[in-house]
């Protein structure tokens, strides 16, 4: 297999993955095949080896480079399942990353906003323009239903029922997430203007002045602005209102299998760490809640 080959290989892993996967994740798994394909390049190398030695190599190389943690272990990700495609079509025997271990994670996470401060914000006036609407309502839905840039990016008119919203997650996961009532207030707000901006032909719920569909960097750079602008003393981005969603629901609730499915995530030691719940915690209410969880006093022998 030569670089020409693999080159073509990924475009056809990524082609298939396209077919149930977002853009966005596609994009970053692009990304990451071509960030391996220059490396091959660069070594001046084919790449008939499609190795343990290739991937160390390559991820030693990006390490060195200064990529974090984080995004070694993405790259890892998404060339683990590049190999299991390549191992289903025959071209190599054996996925190759299960040999490479996963770089350590830093558990650096975003802090909630505070429950008050982030009332506040969300209650200050605006001058209910249409841009402005359009703001609150995507202020109101993150806080709200808890959900990624990617998603709230990605919600289309129709998505939108009554008091739950349908989104695409990641892997193309598709789940249900109500909605509340101060975001459907918002959101019907938004509704009412949302033609003095949107083209005829567009389906996206949040669109920019162009009448076309916001994008990401758009949201995070209106998002940070607010923050400013309503005197909010913190930086703000989507991901801090699903991480304060998550927080200050199971700090209500107590109830981490529902937050769980309210974040679409798979495993619910992804939304432990996500909400830094201590699992202490969780071990002690168990002992306390069990009815088999405590041990019986043992009867002395006769």
């Amino acid at each position: 297999m030569n670089d020409a080959i693999l080159r073509q290989h990924a475009e056809a892993f990524l082609a298939a993955l396209g077919r149930h996967a977002s853009p966005a994740t596609v994009a970053a798994y692009r990304q990451d095949i071509e960030a391996l394909c220059g490396f091959v390049d660069r070594q001046g190398e084919p790449a008939s080896a499609f190795d343990q030695h290739l991937m160390r190599a390559f991820l030693g190389a990006e390490r060195r480079r200064g990529q974090s943690p984080r995004s070694l272990a993405r790259r890892r990700a998404a060339l683990s399942r590049f190999a299991d495609h390549l191992v289903k079509q025959g071209e190599i025997a054996d996925n190759p990353l299960d040999l490479v271990r996963t770089p350590k994670q830093p558990k650096h996470l975003p802090r909630p906003v505070d429950v008050d401060t982030l009332s506040r914000f969300l209650d200050a006036p605006h001058d209910d323009s249409p841009l402005a609407r359009r703001d609150q309502a995507m202020l109101e839905l993150l806080y709200s239903s808890g959900l990624r840039l990617a998603e709230l990016a990605a919600l289309d008119l129709d998505a939108l029922q009554d008091r739950r919203v349908r989104v695409l997650g990641k892997g193309g996961k598709p789940r249900q997430v109500p909605v509340g009532q101060r975001a459907r207030q918002a959101l019907d707000a938004w509704l009412s203007v949302r033609p003095q901006l949107a083209t005829d032909a567009e389906t996206a719920l949040f669109v920019g002045q162009r009448g076309s569909r916001l994008g990401h960097r758009a949201i995070q750079k209106r998002l940070a602005q607010l923050a400013i602008e309503r005197g909010l003393p913190e930086h703000l981005h989507p991901h801090r209102l699903r991480h304060s969603f998550a927080s200050h629901l199971l700090e209500s609730s107590q109830d981490l299998r529902a937050v769980q499915e309210l974040l679409g995530h798979a495993n619910l030691s992804t939304t432990q760490v996500y909400t830094r719940l201590d699992w202490q915690h969780l071990a002690t209410s168990y002992d306390a809640a069990h009815p088999r969880a405590k041990r019986r006093p043992t009867r002395s022998e006769p």
